[in-house]
């Protein structure tokens, strides 16, 4: 992958990048625009070293800060300043790793920290407008495929990609097999509900799939329903069944694990469903139902609402 700026990069800032492109690649299995961010992000702090250092291993962690005062002086938000340093330090844990002696190389980012910034809670609907989006009348096809997406996303918190790379052979006995990030296996389990949904379009999707085709969902192309596709879709499901916000396929994966937390608490097997690496990613939605508490203590605690 050649990025705008690489022309201009002497060997010593390029081929490292260009090196670490194809690890994420090939290796780690990111996907194409992942890759495509790291090297932008990577260019651009290539560019402002070059004019104090010769290569990748002589920048100084003095050099970093300064690259990540010049961010902030520029007015770039905080959340795209982490980004960068993040890039910088994923590159730098690479390089160690490739070194014949790793003593040779340390991190300059290692403990660079950029300026703070508040996570924005992610989004989700709640249950009784889960309930209205899902229910659809049946009597076209096509809805009735789209039901079965909304059902599967809803009951298993899949990713939109690991939804359209469903094939028939994953779903068996009540669970899903997922190939999720980083080429990574989980099993999930799947809701009576969604296995209705699925049934049903199983007995359609004849009508739009060619015999060889081992997608579980499918367009009218009968090929593999896309993920542009989906969002198309779910989006205009949403405005149909007359949900006052936006639906898309990341907000059914977030009801998913917020509706989840609320009743069961069980934030470690959430992460095992959502298919987090690390817990910290999961304990976002502790935020999430924190808020449904304090909404139900602010409607029910007969002092809640009493001015100090």
């Amino acid at each position: 992958m050649n990025g705008d700026g690489a022309n201009t990069l002497t060997p010593s800032w390029q081929q490292p990048i260009s090196d670490f492109m194809a690890y994420l690649q090939f290796e780690k299995q990111y996907s194409a625009h992942t890759v495509r961010q790291y090297q932008t992000q990577l260019q651009l702090a290539a560019h402002f070293f070059a004019a104090q250092s010769d290569g990748w291993f002589s920048v100084s962690s003095e050099q970093i800060r300064r690259f990540s005062m010049s961010l902030r002086s520029k007015q770039y938000n905080p959340r795209s300043i982490n980004l960068k340093l993040s890039c910088i330090r994923s590159l730098y844990k690479f390089l160690k790793t490739k070194q014949a002696d790793s003593t040779l190389l340390h991190n300059p980012a290692a403990g660079q920290k950029g300026p703070k910034f508040q996570k924005p809670l992610p989004k989700s609907l709640d249950v009784d407008q889960m309930l209205q989006l899902l229910e659809i009348d049946t009597e076209d096809a096509l809805a009735v495929r789209d039901k079965a997406m909304m059902e599967l996303m809803y009951s298993s918190g899949l990713r939109v990609s690991e939804l359209v790379n469903t094939n028939l052979n994953d779903i068996r006995e009540g669970e899903i097999r997922v190939l999720g990030k980083g080429n990574k296996e989980r099993v999930i389990p799947v809701g009576s509900k969604a296995l209705d949904a699925i049934a049903a379009w199983l007995k359609l999707r004849p009508l739009f799939a060619h015999d060889e085709e081992s997608a579980m969902f499918v367009s009218k192309r009968k090929t593999r329903i896309s993920i542009r596709h989906v969002r198309a879709r779910m989006k205009e499901w949403g405005v149909k069944q007359g949900i006052s916000a936006n639906v898309h396929p990341h907000k059914l994966r977030h009801s998913f694990a917020s509706h989840l937390l609320e009743s069961s608490g069980d934030l470690r097997a959430i992460q095992e469903m959502l298919g987090h690496t690390s817990l910290s990613a999961t304990q976002v939605y502790t935020h999430v139902d924190f808020q449904h508490l304090a909404k139900v203590y602010d409607q029910t605690h007969p002092r809640a609402r009493q001015k100090k």
